[in-house]
This record gives structure tokens, sequence and C-alpha cells, in this order.
């Protein structure tokens, strides 16, 4: 296949990107991830109420509770990974001579 075969495939979406509009980036981003934080604490949360109802013996199965303390520890695996790169980014840039 070639790039020519392609064009029309592409043109629609050029003509869609040009019509977006970039507005208030930063709030964006800050709603973003405050709302990954809230989502990251709120699957800690549900592990952790999941956790103390079998330690006193509720009807809850083991399995719900594994699941919960999985998503959790995934959710907050991610976050950091985040914020590693977050951080390296920020550094890399202290590192920028102007």
């Amino acid at each position: 296949m070639t790039i020519e075969a392609m064009q029309p495939l592409l043109q629609p979406l050029a003509t869609q990107a040009g019509k977006t509009e970039v507005t208030s980036k930063g709030a964006d981003f800050k709603s973003a991830l405050l709302n990954a934080l809230h989502s990251v604490n709120q699957d800690q949360l549900a592990s952790s109420e999941a956790t103390q109802a079998l330690v006193k013996q509720e009807p809850i199965d083991v399995h719900d509770v594994m699941i919960a303390a999985s998503k959790a520890s995934v959710s907050m695996q991610a976050a950091l990974e985040v914020r590693n790169k977050a951080v390296e980014a920020y550094q890399e840039m202290m590192r920028m001579q102007i």
C-alpha cells in the first residue's frame, strides 16, 4: 500500500484536527490529575473496607477482596509511575541551559 492510497483516508482526520480548539490546558490537566488521584483513593478505600469486612467475618467473598486489593495495587502503581515521570521531566527541565 502506498502513501497515495492513504490520502483519502487521512484527509478527513486532518480537517478534524484543524478544527479542535485547545483552551485552558492547565485547568484540564489539573482536573484530570485530581480525578485520577481521587480514583486511586477510592480504590484504596474500597480495598480497605473489603479487607475489614473479611476480617470481621462479614458475608463477603474472598475473590471480591482479592479483586479490590489488586485493583487498588495497580492503580497505586500507575499513579507512582506518573509521579516518577513528572519528577523526571521536571529534573530534565532544570538541567536545561538557557
